[in-house]
């Protein structure tokens, strides 16, 4: 009887420890999802908007958003401006200050909340005003509204100390002239949108400081107080020209659309030419 109870007691015993084994249930997952590639920024006024591949894992349920100072270098430490939900690849970082750049980051996380690394990609961004179909008349004509100032985002006068490059048509060949000797200009070609002409080149500037205009084409200018500028001519015509803009406001940071920094750690930082 003794015997009976003992091999009872040990049968309810492997019972009860196999019920707590099939209670427990699969492992919980905290693996995170891979660190988001192929990252880099197109700059706007007063913001920058954010871009990356979507991760191949199955269960990413969204994206969370960094930005870090410049002082603090592309180490940070970066703090959350925003998330994207499910497969989106960009986001909109607004409330931004033109002229100062900051480090952007963004991260993947998963269905039951595993974080990922912030991404490898070393990215800075200083958003910049731009504006759409500025127009200036053909100075033959008369002065007046001739003149653009980079500066004041307005027309001017073409022989206004403040106007930084003019609109001329002679007859024959359309032009865009520098305003004064310390004001340099040069024609990047032909590009599909504003934003095609990412830096302002360190060389390469028109001798004459003169360019000749052609629909489609964007040029840069480098301003007598050391800021850099691009613009697109949209329409050309003798009476006057149609243009859109982008002015950099940190002096002497050539960036006029974000891209990835080269290089990496400390040394990734914006480029700046100095006279």
């Amino acid at each position: 009887m003794r015997f009976a109870k003992v091999l009872a007691a040990a049968a309810l015993a492997i019972l009860a420890a196999g019920c707590n084994e099939r209670s427990v249930g699969p492992p919980a997952d905290t693996t995170p999802p891979a660190a988001p590639r192929g990252v880099f920024t197109v700059s706007g006024d007063q913001q920058a908007t954010l871009y990356w591949f979507a991760n191949t894992e199955g269960d990413v349920a969204g994206y969370r958003i960094y930005t870090a100072p410049l002082d603090n270098g592309p180490d940070g430490p970066y703090f959350r401006v925003g998330t994207a939900a499910g497969v989106t690849t960009s986001f909109v970082i607004t409330g931004l200050a033109n002229g100062v750049t900051k480090y952007l980051a963004v991260s993947a996380v998963d269905n039951v909340g595993n974080e990922s690394e912030l991404s490898y990609d070393t990215v800075f961004d200083t958003p910049r005003p731009a504006g759409y179909g500025a127009t200036l008349a053909n100075f033959v004509n008369g002065v007046a509204g001739a003149g653009w100032d980079f500066s004041a985002y307005m027309t001017r006068a073409s022989d206004d100390p403040a106007t930084d490059v003019f609109y001329g048509y002679n007859g024959a060949i359309y032009q865009m002239f520098a305003r004064d000797v310390m004001t340099d200009i040069q024609d990047m070609g032909w590009a599909g949108h504003l934003d095609a002409i990412d830096y302002a080149p360190p060389q390469g500037w028109s001798p004459t400081g003169t360019v000749e205009l052609i629909p489609g084409h964007c040029y840069v200018v480098w301003t007598r107080d050391n800021h850099f500028a691009k613009f697109r001519v949209t329409s050309l015509a003798p009476a006057a020209v149609v243009f859109d803009w982008a002015y950099q406001v940190d002096p002497g940071n050539g960036e006029l659309r974000a891209r990835r920094a080269v290089g990496d750690g400390p040394v990734a930082r914006p480029i700046a030419w100095l006279r």
